[in-house]
C-alpha cells in the first residue's frame, strides 16, 4: 500500500503542481477534492513547471463528504494549526492518508471536530500562521516515508 495525500480544495495551482511533483517523486497517490481554486488542466499546472503529471497517480473526488464517507474509517492524519499534537509524534503506517486544507483557512472546523483525534500540526515559531502548502506536504510525507523505511525509493 502507498501513501496518500489529500488535498480539500486546493485553491493556488503552483502549490498543487509543485504537491503533485512530490507525488511522483515519492509515489505517494494524489487525492485532490473539488472544488478547486483553479481548473486542473495541464495549462494550468504547467505554469508551475510541473512535468511529472504522467507520473502521479491522481484521484479526484467531487466533495470532502465524498471522500470522507469513502476514507473515514481508514487510517487519516489532518494537517492543522489548531492542533496540539506534533506530526513528529505519530506513527505512519503504510496507506495512511495525510490530509490538508485549503491555502487560505485550511480545513473546515466540521471536519477537524469530527476528527480530532486525527489532527496534527507542524511545529513552528508562535504568531506565525501557516508554512507553505506544498512545503508542509513535503515535511509530512517525508516524514511518514522515513518511519516506513522509505518503501519504494532509492
Amino acid at each position: 500500500m502507498r501513501l496518500n495525500v489529500v488535498l480539500v480544495e486546493p485553491e493556488i495551482p503552483q502549490n498543487t503542481g509543485n504537491i503533485a511533483r512530490t507525488c511522483a517523486c515519492t509515489g505517494a497517490r494524489l487525492h485532490v477534492v473539488e472544488p478547486l481554486g483553479f481548473r486542473l488542466t495541464q495549462k494550468q499546472l504547467a505554469r508551475a513547471g510541473c512535468d511529472y503529471w504522467d507520473e502521479v497517480d491522481l484521484v479526484r473526488w467531487p466533495c470532502a463528504d465524498a471522500f470522507f464517507e469513502a476514507h473515514g474509517a481508514d487510517e487519516l492524519h489532518l494537517f492543522t494549526g489548531r492542533a496540539e499534537r506534533s506530526f513528529a509524534d505519530v506513527r505512519y503506517g503504510t496507506g495512511s492518508f495525510l490530509v490538508f486544507g485549503r491555502e487560505s483557512r485550511g480545513l473546515d472546523a466540521a471536519v477537524i471536530g469530527r476528527f480530532a483525534e486525527r489532527c496534527v500540526r507542524i511545529p513552528m515559531r508562535e504568531g506565525l500562521r501557516s508554512l507553505n502548502l506544498s512545503n508542509a506536504v513535503a515535511v509530512a510525507a517525508y516524514e511518514a516515508l522515513r518511519q516506513q523505511g522509505w518503501p519504494g525509493l532509492g
